[in-house]
């Protein structure tokens, strides 16, 4: 546009969104993951057993007075007023409920106390609770944290190249097919994941997370795999005698739905970390450590970041020190930000917004025919 003219300056939305979807290095960085540790206050790599375990209290108290509520005071209310009151309730509870999920997950890592042992207790109880297999998502999960951004090694969310997507994928690359794709993705997408390995990498034979003698697992895991299906089964059969007691529709509204919403932010935050336009991802030539570590990006859930323990806001940093507690993760990321400078990925683009997006952008990977690294791949949508 003319000097001068109003036009010259792009509206700050815009230029927002295209430093978002600007690519990130994909070149070995100039600094080692030391540096990027000697960054980080030394406080920040320490665990506490009371505050790890305030947060459990917290969490719990919450999602109880929820529960208090609902079932002693939901059918007081006019017939009108209860039908908002449900999905309020669930909405609410499915939140608080999905922090819980993220506390589980610690524990996973081995960030919520000095303990190993605590650690698995508290998550074995947590989430299959949340009809979560513990030690088999711990195990599958940290095989992620190995070798994320691997064509062939990471777990989950892993892209396809374009030779290798289905017939069907360009018909759904339209707004129906987004809706369809999105809604299977988050009502059906984590007991998918678990029960047939959907979206994770493929083995030389069937792969599920409740089998101790599946691929997934190696000899010394399967006993901490049959553990994790107990206690599954344990929580299912609680819930099948609350059925009989209480009723099929009262469980359902106070468990089935909540846990629906839990499962869906669950899935719809991993696909957000690992999926984005800007990020690189790499085959056996190209791939290493750290620079997978990177390929992840930290959004903004608004409020929900905190309900969520951070999860949302602070995964590069978690990545890169996945045994740091997640209350000191927001100080980590501040610290770390100076060092990794343009390889540190935030997307500021609400969350809902950026499913969309990237469920329309983001559909296989493939080579950069005018980049030098001919193991980098990026995400396009062009049939």
């Amino acid at each position: 546009m003319g000097a001068g003219g109003r036009m010259s300056v792009p509206p700050p939305s815009k230029k927002v969104e295209s430093d978002d979807l600007k690519r990130a290095p994909s070149s070995k960085p100039p600094f080692t993951l030391g540096q990027i540790k000697k960054a980080i206050p030394p406080h920040c790599f320490k665990r506490s057993i009371p505050r790890s375990f305030s947060y459990v209290v917290y969490d719990l108290t919450i999602a109880f007075l929820f529960y208090y509520v609902a079932t002693n005071y939901f059918h007081l209310l006019p017939e009108p007023l209860s039908y908002v009151a449900w999905p309020i309730y669930w909405a609410l509870q499915g939140c608080v409920l999905t922090g819980v999920w993220v506390i589980a997950h610690e524990c996973g890592h081995h960030a919520f106390s000095d303990y190993q042992l605590l650690d698995d207790v508290v998550g074995l109880i947590l989430h299959s609770c949340l009809l979560v297999p513990y030690f088999s998502w711990k195990h599958s999960h940290r095989r992620h944290h190995s070798n994320t951004g691997s064509l062939e090694r990471d777990e989950v969310f892993v892209p396809k190249k374009k030779s290798s997507i289905r017939w069907y994928s360009k018909y759904l690359n339209n707004p129906p097919g987004r809706i369809m794709t999105i809604a299977v993705t988050l009502t059906l997408g984590w007991p998918l994941y678990l029960a047939f390995n959907v979206s994770g990498r493929p083995y030389d034979r069937f792969a599920c997370h409740y089998d101790p003698y599946g691929p997934i697992y190696n000899d010394r895991e399967r006993i901490e795999i049959f553990i994790s299906d107990a206690g599954v089964l344990a929580v299912t059969f609680g819930l099948y005698q609350l059925a009989i007691a209480k009723g099929l529709a009262w469980v359902v509204c106070v468990y089935g739905v909540p846990l629906l919403v839990v499962n869906s932010f669950l899935v719809l935050i991993t696909f957000l970390q690992h999926t984005h336009p800007a990020l690189p991802h790499y085959d056996s030539s190209e791939w290493d450590w750290l620079r997978g570590a990177l390929a992840t990006v930290d959004r903004d859930y608004g409020i929900l970041n905190k309900v969520f323990h951070n999860i949302t806001d602070t995964h590069v940093a978690h990545h890169l020190f996945s045994t740091m507690p997640h209350y000191h993760a927001m100080e980590a990321t501040k610290a770390i930000k100076p060092i990794l400078g343009e390889y540190y990925q935030f997307d500021g683009t609400s969350f809902y917004k950026a499913m969309w997006r990237e469920a329309k952008e983001c559909i296989y990977v493939e080579k950069d025919d005018a980049e030098q690294n001919g193991g980098v791949f990026w995400y396009n949508n062009k049939f």
